[in-house]
């Protein structure tokens, strides 16, 4: 197993002049701030993950597991209710927090605007990827043909399993049979085909599940509240 690194980036978006992006490991230690028993160590390993990235202050999302999206123009400590975030701005720093969710990239290297969304099972179904790629298309006149999207480490379709009263809400070709009657739900797989009926065709995938990774969180594999991060920022 290679060592783990600080910070994981997706080498296609990496290439993308204009763009900071990147997700924390635990090697930089748990980014989620609720439930910590102690908080300072938590804004140390956000303080170094920003820092890691050339960053500064971080404009948190405060994610609820639907589809609602915020404009950002200035640095904010935290914006609440929300599962996505867009800015055109310099110096704002996109970021939220992740143990078995998907975070999803968009970046309009014509525009020069981004989105950072948060994408479980319940953002998922909302259609949280399409409706941050509506909210670029509205907020600054973004084309989905001329987006790049990126979707960060989560748990994968091997390892994801629910119960029927979810699994039943999703297309059947993104759902196969589980061990001891539960079922297996690509989430990856559905947030893709999301964005690409969204009209989003350039798309990378870091294919990194979060329980199969040690050096990632899940909260699957053991719910003790670690969580990784994942920052978009222009440049």
């Amino acid at each position: 197993m290679r060592a783990a690194l600080p910070v994981l980036k997706i080498p296609k978006l990496e290439a993308a002049g204009g763009l900071v992006h990147g997700f924390s490991t635990l090697v930089l230690g748990s980014v989620g701030l609720t439930h910590a028993p102690d908080p300072a160590p938590v804004m140390e390993a956000r303080r170094d993950f920003a820092r890691a990235l050339g960053l500064d202050r971080l404009t948190t999302m405060g994610a609820v597991h639907g589809a609602t999206v915020a404009r950002v123009d200035e640095t904010q400590d935290l914006v609440d209710g929300v599962d996505a975030l867009v800015t055109d701005q310099l110096g704002v720093a996109l970021f939220a927090t992740f143990a078995d969710c998907y975070p999803i990239i968009l970046w309009d290297p014509q525009r020069r605007c981004a989105a950072l969304a948060h994408a479980g099972w319940r953002g998922t179904l909302a259609g949280v990827g399409p409706a941050a790629v509506q909210a670029m298309r509205d907020e600054y006149g973004s084309d989905p043909n001329r987006m790049v999207a990126g979707i960060g480490p989560g748990i994968c379709g091997r390892c994801y399993e629910v119960g029927e009263e979810v699994a039943s809400r999703f297309d059947a070709r993104f759902v196969s049979d589980g061990p001891g009657g539960e079922f297996l739900l690509d989430l990856s797989a559905v947030n893709r085909a999301q964005l690409e009926e969204a009209g989003v065709s350039k798309l990378h995938v870091l294919d990194l599940c979060t329980k199969e990774t040690a050096y990632l969180p899940s909260h699957r594999r053991s719910a003790d509240l670690t969580r990784f991060g994942a920052i978009v920022a222009l440049k």
